[in-house]
């Protein structure tokens, strides 16, 4: 069992940096590949990016690649989400998961509670 809690939403304006961090509980978070998916009201959930367990392999949505860098420290069991250039369709709800490396929701099993994203222009 993991449980994940994301923290370092807010506002930004656009052209700013945010720093998501997402803390896991659990002996096991090394063992996992870590997610960062958003939603934004009346849309379905995006992949945003994702890293392996070894840290050895990322993937990022085109949307968010060059501008965001997801990293982890498994000796402090987190994943960062570096959010770079934000833009004015980024404003979502930032949930990170863990589960099987990937971009398709469905394969992970635990989520955080979501930390809030706004962008202003």
């Amino acid at each position: 069992q993991v449980q994940l809690v994301e923290s370092g939403g807010g506002l930004v304006q656009a052209g700013g940096s945010l720093r998501l961090s997402c803390a896991a509980s659990g002996r096991t978070f090394s063992s996992y590949a870590m997610g960062w998916f958003r939603q934004a009201p009346g849309k379905e959930r995006e992949f945003v990016g994702a890293i392996s367990s070894s840290r050895t392999s990322t993937l990022y949505a085109a949307s968010v690649k060059n501008r965001f860098t997801i990293s982890r420290d498994n000796a402090k069991n987190t994943v960062f989400l570096q959010m770079n250039s934000l833009k004015p369709e980024d404003p979502a709800v930032y949930y990170c998961a863990a589960g099987r490396y990937g971009t398709s929701w469905p394969s992970y099993n635990y989520w955080g509670q979501g930390t809030q994203v706004t962008v202003s222009s």
